[in-house]
């Protein structure tokens, strides 16, 4: 049997037997739902995977909180520093598509467990870089990015086969609370610890061992739950299908494809700013006088400490506000999902453009406006998730998990760090204070511009959002199954189509 033709429920490998007569217990006592999970475990679960998620964003953003600091040891300039995040998306995007594949046939939990121990175990070591070798630095962190990629991956597609409709959007909103919290947290343990031990080295050294925490969780409380089952798809329904088969089908999946573009948007916007902002906000203040230049380490933490609060804030807003004006909104339009996303996007446009232009004026009204700006951006989160999980048929979600991140990473976040750096050092005339700061600048107002673009996007997927939703909930393969047909003393598999005439 080739592996486009196994079931969700074979595994060869990575299997988990216990599970079975654990889910037989469970059911006796009365508690267990569909997905073989019981109800108090599969909140359980959420909240683990959840803690997981948020450690994810804080080891990818620690880097840059303390990048001031780590440009001033390495002596680099923006260019190689906008690389730090370059290179770990880029690991992360091109291996996405091989834990999807893998996250849709084999125990996911096992997967998960796998890249969280490896991810920690790279994170320690990028802490322990010479001077010397800024390589050494690139290289961990893209090393990172593949223990990542099992996990982004495949954990929103644990949460869909336990939870449908309504209970469903609430999970993911949960679970994507972390993504903006966990990022806010990454500025701010990383520049106070930094701060604390005079060595931003230490600022690296506080994930890994609650990476292992998390593992000992995943192994032993998360149970692998049946996939589609919540859905009550009769058995049939569930057939796996050949990769190629799902990329096909993904590509002609217009929501999916739209919602893609719109998502990478804000990555492009989130990934410029994440890996930005606290270096332009510390500069803006030097280049108004509020600060002294940077001629020490910790240079700027407290930059990085109320940029990591107003991230980890306007993201519960966000994402809360997001999900509540969909859920409003529903009652009168199947196209809300991709309407509120469109909103979220146009309006953060305005609201950035003016954070960046008024960083030379006004301290306050410039975290104002970023604080709004972050709060419309972050609204989308869990509605493209959720968008993702209703479109495509439980089969292939991991699939099209993977390939939601490779093209929104690849588009998006892989290379706008590196792409505003590149335009800065382009702009940049002299190697004063003034060009330092009026450079970023004009790179950082890109953002808004592509905000606009992504708002476009998501406007397009509210054409094709009700098709492919009914599609989707209508999955059934079988239709054209190949049956099995004598041909000179051998069975040959063809199309029914071929042979109904």
């Amino acid at each position: 049997m080739s592996l486009g033709e196994i079931t969700v429920d074979s595994a060869p490998f990575f299997s988990d037997d216990s599970e079975t007569e654990e889910s037989g217990g469970a059911a006796a006592q009365g508690e267990e739902s569909p997905s073989g999970v019981s109800r108090v475990r599969s909140l359980v679960t959420v909240f683990i995977l959840c803690y997981i998620n948020l450690l994810n964003y804080m080891d990818r953003f620690t880097v840059a909180g303390v990048l001031p600091d780590i440009e001033h040891y390495f002596g680099i300039n923006d260019e190689k520093s906008g690389l730090l995040q370059t290179v770990f998306i880029c690991s992360y995007m091109f291996l996405a598509p091989v834990f999807g594949y893998l996250g849709d046939r084999y125990n996911r939990k096992v997967i998960m467990s796998f890249g969280i121990t490896f991810w920690s175990v790279v994170t320690l070591a990028s802490s322990y870089t010479p001077k010397e070798h800024f390589w050494a630095l690139l290289l961990t962190r893209g090393l990172v990015g593949v223990g990542e990629a099992s996990y982004s991956t495949i954990a929103p597609t644990i949460i869909a086969d336990l939870y449908v409709k309504g209970k469903r959007t609430n999970m993911l909103s949960i679970f994507y609370f972390a993504i903006p919290v966990g990022s806010g947290l990454g500025y701010i343990v990383g520049s106070q610890v930094s701060s604390a031990a005079q060595d931003w080295h230490w600022a690296l050294r506080v994930t890994p061992g609650l990476g292992l925490v998390a593992v000992v969780l995943l192994l032993f409380v998360v149970k692998e739950p049946k996939r589609g089952a919540i859905e009550e798809r009769p058995e049939h329904h569930m057939q796996q299908t050949s990769w190629l088969t799902d990329l096909q089908a993904l590509s002609k999946n217009y929501s999916f494809v739209l919602s893609t573009f719109g998502f990478t948007a804000v990555a492009f916007v989130t990934g410029s700013l994440a890996l930005w902002a606290p270096t332009f906000l510390y500069r803006a203040a030097v280049f108004t006088g509020e600060r002294p230049p940077c001629l020490e380490v910790n240079c700027a933490s407290s930059d990085s400490l109320i940029f990591g609060v107003i991230t980890c804030v306007t993201g519960v807003l966000g994402v809360a506000s997001g999900v509540l004006v969909s859920r409003r909104l529903r009652t009168r339009t199947d196209r809300a999902d991709p309407l509120v996303c469109a909103a979220g996007l146009l309006l953060s446009a305005p609201f950035l453009y003016l954070a960046i232009v008024f960083a030379q004026a006004s301290t306050v009204a410039t975290y104002v406006f970023i604080f709004l700006g972050e709060t419309f951006l972050s609204m989308n989160w869990a509605i493209v998730a959720d968008i993702l999980l209703y479109v495509v048929p439980p089969t292939r979600r991991s699939t099209a998990e993977a390939f939601q991140i490779v093209i929104s990473h690849l588009l998006g976040d892989a290379g706008s760090p590196y792409l505003i750096g590149v335009v800065s050092d382009s702009l940049r005339r002299t190697d004063s204070f003034l060009w330092q700061f009026r450079s970023l600048q004009l790179s950082l107002l890109l953002c808004s511009f592509v905000a606009v673009i992504g708002g476009g996007f998501f406007l397009a997927t509210a054409l094709f959002i009700k098709g492919d939703r009914d599609r989707a909930e209508s999955y059934a393969p079988t239709d054209d199954e190949p049956i099995v047909v004598p041909k000179s003393g051998r069975s040959t598999r063809v199309p029914v189509s071929s042979v109904l005439i």
